[in-house]
C-alpha cells in the first residue's frame, strides 16, 4: 500500500504592507484624477467586500487633492454567473446601496484584487441596473493576472505573480493592512 505524501503549506508572504498599500493608494488615486481629467464628475464604486474600504481610502485620497466624489457600493453575489453552479446554499448578501445619479457619470469601480475578470463583469451588470454611465473605469490594488475575460484595470497599485492554486489575502482597515501572498501547498519528498 503506497503513503500519500504529505502536503506542506509554505508560510504567507508579504507583498505590500502598510506603507506599500498607503503609497498604491496615492498612486491610484492620482491615476483617476490624471486619468479622468481632473475627476470633477465621477464617482467611485467599491465591490463587496475588498473594494468598499478601498473606495473608501480611495475618497479620502482624493478629497486631500481637494475632489469630493460620491460613493457607493455593490454586492455581486446574484449577478455571478456561477451562482447556479455553487452548491445549494443559503447565499447572504448586503444589498447594493448607490445613493447618486449613475447615468451620466463616470463610475470607477473599485476592487481590492483582480483576477479572471468575473467579478468585474458582474459588478458591471449590476451598476447598470441602477442606470447608464457615461464611462465605467476599474481601479484595484492588485492585477494578479488569469483572466478569462477581457477585462483589465485602468489604475492599479501593483501587478503580482501569483502561482497557480495560490491567492491574495487582503487585509484593509489599518496600521494592520497587508496584502498576503498565500502559495498552494507542496508535497513533502523527505
Amino acid at each position: 500500500m503506497s503513503q500519500i505524501p504529505p502536503t506542506i503549506p509554505p508560510p504567507p508572504e508579504t507583498v505590500l504592507d502598510h506603507d506599500d498599500i498607503a503609497r498604491a493608494i496615492k498612486r491610484i488615486a492620482s491615476a483617476i484624477v490624471e486619468g479622468t481629467k481632473g475627476a470633477r464628475e465621477i464617482a467611485l464604486v467599491g465591490i463587496r467586500e475588498g473594494g468598499v474600504p478601498l473606495a473608501n481610502r480611495i475618497a479620502s485620497e482624493l478629497q486631500r487633492e481637494g475632489v469630493r466624489v460620491p460613493i457607493g457600493t455593490i454586492e455581486v453575489a446574484f449577478y455571478r454567473d456561477d451562482v447556479g453552479l455553487r452548491k445549494p446554499t443559503t447565499l447572504v448578501a448586503e444589498p447594493s446601496d448607490i445613493r447618486f445619479e449613475v447615468d451620466g457619470h463616470d463610475v470607477v469601480l473599485v476592487d481590492d484584487v483582480v483576477q479572471t475578470g468575473r467579478t468585474v463583469r458582474a459588478a458591471i451588470d449590476c451598476l447598470l441596473d441602477y442606470g447608464r454611465p457615461r464611462r465605467i473605469w476599474l481601479a484595484a490594488l492588485c492585477d494578479r493576472g488569469g483572466r478569462e475575460l477581457p477585462i483589465a484595470p485602468d489604475f492599479v497599485g501593483r501587478q503580482l505573480d501569483v502561482p497557480q492554486g495560490g491567492y491574495l489575502d487582503v487585509k484593509l482597515g489599518g496600521p494592520t493592512d497587508r496584502v498576503m501572498l498565500v502559495r498552494p501547498p507542496f508535497e513533502y519528498a523527505g
